[in-house]
């Protein structure tokens, strides 16, 4: 079976992409940096007031609360991807466990139990090599 991989995105993944790999540049930072100069030096002509305070505190509220969505898209779709890779290694891998795939769908006990599992092997084998054995191979795991 052939993997056929496509790059068609919806809008809004363009969109949140390009958004958020424009605002972690150091130009964005400048321009924000920019902003906030302007504001600061237009305090004394508009007395420090109020509305003038409010305008930073809207401002930057609103562009916060979006940039919420827009990092925890890319960061969504980012772990997505790593998983996706892991899972191809592990799948690839011969000897590898292939019931440790998807493992981020498991409940928070399951994964503590495996973990565990996986402790216990590395006290082992940090055992092993204090008294001069070798700690590479595949043991197993009880998988």
């Amino acid at each position: 079976m052939a993997l056929i991989i496509t790059k068609s995105a919806s809008r809004f993944s363009r969109i949140a992409r390009a958004t958020a790999r424009a605002a972690g540049r150091p130009a964005a930072f400048g321009v924000a940096m920019g902003i906030v100069l302007v504001w600061v030096v237009s305090g004394p002509l508009f007395g420090f007031s109020d509305t003038w305070q409010l305008v930073i505190n809207t401002g930057t509220t609103i562009v916060t609360f979006l940039m919420v969505f827009l990092i925890q898209n890319a960061q969504n779709r980012d772990a997505e991807a790593v998983q996706i890779k892991l899972d191809e290694l592990l799948r690839a891998t011969r000897g590898a466990h292939v019931a440790l795939l998807d493992l981020e769908e498991l409940e928070e006990s399951d994964l503590a139990a495996l973990r565990a599992r996986y402790v216990r092997l590395a006290c082992k084998a940090r055992e092993d090599m204090r008294t001069g054995d070798e700690d590479t191979g595949t043991p197993d795991v009880g998988v």
